[in-house]
């Protein structure tokens, strides 16, 4: 009879416990939240979605819809696209954390280190727990795999960012050029137009020697060498300009 009982009473336990347990995983609670719907497209477009979705632990910091829509529009809408999926994954994976980090030691912390690498810099302001320049607006979402914390803004790796720079500034050099050089090529200076174009495509390749802008280098750097090899000015400028606008159709 005694074993009855302690069998009753185990199984009652057992079942209040998992009762009490959180049933969904991070996908699935941020996809019910609602207010995830851009976080969840680009977990999808990443295929993160089964790693999300694995054992874990993780901890997510969720960035809301309203804070991707203050993020970089032509950016995000750039690393949706299939060819830019490694970097979508990168941004992606800067909001997890391997195991659970709740918001009582999270406020003890300095850092973070996030499943992408490099480091997120943790710290409190008025009781308010910071991720980076980021705020915690709501913390410890309880998933049956992590944590989620819900933050106001979107993390972005110093990698990005300079890529961003460059990219910013890549556009200007270009249409700068495009500006100056319209004019003069219809005016019938067509070896000017293409020594301006040259010169701005030198710009281009001295700011992007790093992979954070590799495809506008590449871009650049095969129609200067197309160029090169014409004697005729007015090739040399359709070339440079066909690359230009290459460059800048790819930034929108």
């Amino acid at each position: 009879m005694k074993k009855v009982i302690t069998s009753i009473i185990s199984l009652v336990t057992m079942a209040s416990l998992l009762v009490g347990a959180p049933k969904k995983d991070i996908v699935d609670t941020a996809v019910e939240a609602g207010s995830f719907k851009t976080l969840v497209t680009a977990v999808q477009k990443a295929g993160l979605v089964d790693t999300l979705k694995g054992e874990g632990p993780f901890t997510v910091f969720a960035p809301t819809d309203e804070a991707f829509a203050n993020f970089w529009p032509e950016t995000l809408k750039n690393l949706l696209k299939p060819e830019n999926k490694d970097k979508l994954q990168m941004l992606l994976t800067y909001h997890v954390v391997s195991g659970k980090v709740k918001a009582k030691k999270a406020k003890k912390l300095e850092s973070a280190e996030p499943v992408s690498g490099g480091s997120l810099k943790l710290s409190v302001k008025d009781k308010d727990l910071f991720i980076n320049n980021a705020k915690v607006v709501k913390a410890d979402i309880k998933t049956s795999n992590g944590i989620i914390h819900v933050i106001d803004s979107v993390l972005i790796p110093n990698v990005m960012k300079d890529a961003h720079k460059k990219t910013s500034s890549t556009n200007h050099i270009l249409k700068q050029a495009i500006h100056k050089g319209v004019p003069m090529f219809n005016s019938g200076h067509h070896a000017q137009t293409a020594a301006l174009y040259m010169k701005a495509g030198n710009e281009v390749l001295g700011q992007c020697s790093s992979s954070v802008c590799s495809s506008a280098a590449n871009t650049i750097k095969t129609a200067m060498h197309k160029a090169k090899a014409e004697h005729c000015p007015t090739s040399q400028a359709w070339i440079m300009r066909h690359a230009f606008d290459q460059v800048l159709a790819s930034a929108n």
